[in-house]
């Protein structure tokens, strides 16, 4: 898959590009709702004989348009957006600028530079995309703004348990930690990755040693607590149990939560590598301990739940 970023105006030429079938959207998260229309998509430039191709954006339109805001942290950060749509069989991925520039394009303005210019033939969306400024354009007015040579095809909304998969019901369920009903509507389990750093070493002293994971600063993550994950070291799974939080006993006012995972079964050094964890269920809220036998305790409980839960 060849990544190309864009800003307005681009200044590549149609004749040079080659044909395609597209997919556009933001796609945080790449859930079971994304997946149908980049699939269709895929699928569509097969039959056709043509490239296939995502279209996305960067960064949120909400950085942009509301004042003030001036982070957001993503269900699927744009370096995993890119991995996993390069194992959907994905030709192009277009990364496009959001700014204040793009934010005023008419809808016209919007397709005609980053469709028709991009020498789309097909674009395939899900039936809420809205384009141009303030949203004016929309999957029932498109074919007004779009040349004959266009085709469109409108991806309906897919639901699971009679709810609408959207990455606002992705988030809402992290901020409650409920990562089994995210391993559901994304069709995959939640994962973050990121490079074991040096900790307090406090776990080694007690008997449970952590890998603390240091993670790209915009990777959105559950509400803190105690999970159990699958860790995957050098292409290995091992269990793990993690912790995310401000680690209240030793600490009192640390800026953020940051994991830590104590990995079952495991002795290695592993500081320095990249590994990833996959959040699987949660198993209890952090708290503040009245000492080390009281965590020791409480961690020798966890393990003995999580061992349960994974049947090891």
């Amino acid at each position: 898959m060849e990544t190309i970023q864009l800003t307005y105006p681009h200044n590549l030429e149609k004749e040079k590009i080659s044909p395609s079938v597209a997919a556009i959207g933001f796609f945080d998260g790449i859930h079971e709702g994304h997946q149908a229309v980049i699939q269709t998509a895929v699928q569509k430039a097969k039959e056709k004989q043509l490239k296939s191709a995502v279209i996305t954006f960067f960064p949120h339109p909400s950085v942009v348009l509301k004042k003030g805001k001036e982070t957001v942290h993503y269900i699927t950060t744009v370096n995993e957006k890119e991995a996993f749509l390069s194992e959907l069989d994905v030709d192009y991925l277009y990364i496009i600028t959001f700014n204040k520039e793009l934010s005023q394009l008419s809808p016209a303005q919007f397709i005609e530079h980053f469709i028709e210019g991009l020498h789309i033939k097909h674009l395939v969306a899900g039936f809420d995309y809205t384009f141009g400024h303030k949203g004016a354009g929309n999957m029932d007015n498109i074919q007004t703004f779009l040349s004959n040579e266009v085709e469109v095809t409108v991806i309906d909304k897919v639901n699971y348990a009679s709810e609408k998969i959207s990455s606002t019901n992705i988030r809402a369920a992290l901020k409650e930690g409920d990562v089994e009903k995210v391993h559901q509507l994304l069709g995959r389990p939640y994962f973050t990755s990121g490079i074991v750093v040096d900790g307090d070493k406090r776990g080694r002293q007690i008997g449970f040693p952590t890998a603390n994971l240091q993670i790209e600063e915009d990777k959105l993550l559950p509400k803190q607590g105690v999970y159990g994950v699958y860790v995957y070291i050098a292409g290995k799974k091992y269990y793990g149990l993690l912790n995310l939080g401000v680690k209240p006993t030793f600490h009192d006012h640390l800026p953020k939560p940051s994991p830590e995972v104590y990995i079952l079964d495991f002795e290695e050094d592993i500081y320095g590598e990249q590994i990833t964890v996959e959040w699987m269920t949660f198993v209890r809220e952090e708290r503040k301990f009245n000492g080390v036998d009281e965590i020791v305790a409480q961690l020798t409980e966890d393990e003995k739940n999580i061992r349960k839960y994974f049947q090891i």
